[in-house]
């Protein structure tokens, strides 16, 4: 078995993220307990690079996607992931049910992506910040999953300086995010100097 740290992961991290509207006869499946929050019939799905910095708990890269659901607040479920990183895949998968896969990435410049399997490519997207904010924000929420068949609510804090940024996808039509290929995000943002705690603490 694949040792990962005990939760809560403290991370450090550079993020890319865009906001769809996708149609809820599109939307991949949820975990069992998980309820997409829907707006004139669409849900709101999250998209995001993450690069995970040495200076936290654990350093690898990560794409995934995520389907805004009901909560206690804020809330998603995280329906695709992919990370580099052997000991991150075990721990996400063990600890929270999160369903993390292997790929490969390149991130270029901090702002240009490419995710691929061995199968085939993911997604690529480029982004270009713009106006940000001189202050770092928290957010607290929490990911809505299923381990071992039974719903877990794990509670996650963000803090990060975000900027609004432009964002250029480039989606697989036939790869597992499909349900994107031809669409536009209705907003991105590039997440500077980020540290969050993944996972509850020991009581």
């Amino acid at each position: 078995m694949t040792e990962y740290p005990p939760e809560p992961w403290h991370l450090a991290a550079d993020a890319c993220i865009s906001m769809w509207r996708v149609p809820i006869d599109e939307l991949p499946k949820l975990p069992a307990g998980a309820e997409p929050l829907l707006l004139d019939n669409q849900a709101a799905v999250f998209t995001a690079w993450i690069d995970y910095l040495p200076s936290g708990r654990l350093s690898y890269h990560e794409l995934l996607s995520c389907v805004a659901v009901r909560g206690r607040g804020l809330a998603a479920s995280i329906t695709d992931i992919w990370v580099d990183s052997e000991v991150s895949r075990a721990g996400g998968r063990e600890l929270w049910g999160i369903p993390k896969e292997l790929a490969a990435f390149t991130f270029t410049g901090g702002r240009t992506f490419t995710a691929a399997t061995s199968d085939d490519w993911i997604a690529t997207a480029a982004f270009t910040p713009r106006l940000g904010l001189p202050i770092t924000l928290p957010v607290r929420f929490e990911i809505a999953q299923a381990r071992n068949g039974s719903p877990l609510r794990t509670p996650v804090e963000w803090r990060s300086k975000p900027r609004a940024a432009a964002a250029d996808w480039s989606v697989n039509p036939t790869g597992p995010l499909a349900y994107l290929a031809g669409k536009r995000p209705v907003a991105s943002a590039a997440l500077a100097a980020t540290k969050l705690r993944f996972g509850s603490c020991p009581r």
